[in-house]
């Protein structure tokens, strides 16, 4: 048996994640002591390994609930796709090496962008989620993207970084003020209307993507000015009560 600590430090989840998951019924603890503390077993440390696979797909909690507890669930194919993800993560990353080494040594003249290309990981994660059953908001998505031209995409998208930028104007303000408030509810309706319908909770996902690092984050801060993300994610948190 390990406490909630120990697995903590083990997986890298913080103990409030694994406190939550709880109350949320999708990972209990095997049992909890006299004084009230959790104690995970093999069988819990090997349902959070799954629970964290899907999270890597991009899941929501609840679909991953969903998933888990189903009596067909595949234990065996769902370690098969963790192998294979790390393994394209690590090719990725050692692309990226690779990169940064011959830059060292070459100079910006002999840049390689391929190293940055991601499509690998994309249409993993792609075929996985058809693999266990496309979310609810993933097929809303696809019945709303399914007409639109590449021009439609590109004038959305253009109206989509838009709000990002106003949020840039704003980032120096509470982000508990109406005004910004305003905003989260404008990114809201608009991710809901163009994408899929976005309930708190996803919302709430989103924003710690977007401040989260990588080209979500970069792209945001194009757009409104460095810390831009942070504050959305801030200003996300205030609306949904976290």
């Amino acid at each position: 048996m390990m406490t909630v600590n120990e697995v903590s430090k083990l997986t890298g989840v913080s103990i409030r994640t694994l406190q939550y998951y709880d109350k949320i019924g999708l990972l209990k603890p095997a049992e909890y002591t006299e004084s009230g503390y959790r104690l995970y077993d093999d069988a819990a440390l090997e349902k959070l390994q799954q629970i964290l696979l899907f999270r890597e797909l991009e899941f929501p909690l609840k679909d991953i609930k969903d998933i888990i507890t189903r009596s067909d669930f595949d234990k065996r194919k769902a370690l098969d796709q963790q192998i294979g993800l790390l393994e394209l993560k690590k090719e990725h990353i050692e692309n990226l090496i690779d990169m940064c080494k011959g830059l060292k040594l070459r100079g910006v003249r002999h840049l390689d962008f391929t190293a940055f290309d991601s499509s690998k990981l994309d249409e993993y994660a792609k075929r996985a989620k058809e693999q266990w059953g496309k979310t609810p908001e993933y097929k809303e998505f696809e019945e709303k993207n399914k007409n639109r031209s590449k021009s439609d995409e590109e004038h959305m998208m253009a109206d989509f970084m838009k709000i990002f930028e106003e949020f840039g104007t704003m980032k120096d303000k509470d982000p508990a003020i109406v005004e910004v408030q305003d905003q989260v509810k404008k990114l809201q309706g608009f991710i809901t209307e163009h994408f899929y319908k976005c309930s708190n909770e996803i919302l709430v996902g989103l924003g710690k993507m977007y401040a989260g690092g990588g080209e979500f984050t970069d792209n945001i801060n194009k757009m409104g000015g460095e810390g831009t993300a942070e504050f959305v994610f801030e200003a996300i948190k205030v609306y949904c009560g976290k």
